[in-house]
């Protein structure tokens, strides 16, 4: 299964704004528009590979869709 990151925006915010006041990063299947923490989003939310997980640009991560996303996908650990 793939899986990406996609966008949340503040309350009353949309990604049809022109600066549109993001507000936390949730995890999806590919081309979903449910985060794995149950919460639908924007079909035409901002978007980025899963590979930003875990880096600056993944950030702020929705605690619940990380907890979940580490369990379902194996992660390399050091």
């Amino acid at each position: 299964m793939e899986y990406e990151m996609r966008a949340e925006y503040a309350e009353g915010a949309s990604p049809y704004d022109p600066e549109p006041r993001f507000e936390v990063w949730h995890m999806t299947r590919l081309d979903g528009t449910t985060a794995l923490c149950g919460r639908e989003l924007e079909p035409d939310a901002a978007r980025q590979s899963a590979h930003a997980w875990g880096t600056p640009a993944g950030r702020p991560l929705c605690h619940a869709c990380g907890a979940s996303y580490i369990h379902q996908v194996p992660h390399d650990v050091p």
